[in-house]
């Protein structure tokens, strides 16, 4: 199973050049890097980016996550995949930009959730 990480263009350099990150200003705050399924990125990007540019999304696959990867409510109960450890370059699946018209926000068609 694929989960996704939306990274704004500074995160994604500093992911970049240092190999790892710790995540946004609220991942930090809250303690974990925030992660959505398949079903929840579009209501993410929604909330959370909407108006921005320059956005970039990954996807990981969930088993890398390990024993740091944890499920756990959080939006309307839903349960979110939350990683307790510092994002890697090596996580990565796979990354493209977003489109920046914020209708376009959605996971490629051409990739598979499973």
């Amino acid at each position: 199973m694929q989960i996704f990480k939306v990274f704004r263009a500074p995160e994604w350099a500093d992911l970049v050049e240092n190999g790892s990150t710790p995540g946004s200003p609220v991942d930090l705050a809250d303690g974990f890097v925030h992660f959505s399924t398949a079903e929840q990125l579009s209501e993410t990007i929604r909330r959370h980016f909407a108006g921005e540019t320059g956005l970039v999304l990954a996807a990981m696959l969930a088993s890398r996550g390990g024993a740091w990867l944890r499920w756990e409510a959080s939006r309307d109960g839903a349960l979110f995949p939350h990683l307790y450890r510092d994002f890697e370059m090596e996580d990565v699946h796979w990354s493209r930009r977003l489109d920046d018209d914020p209708a376009a926000h959605a996971l490629p068609a051409e990739t598979s959730c499973a």
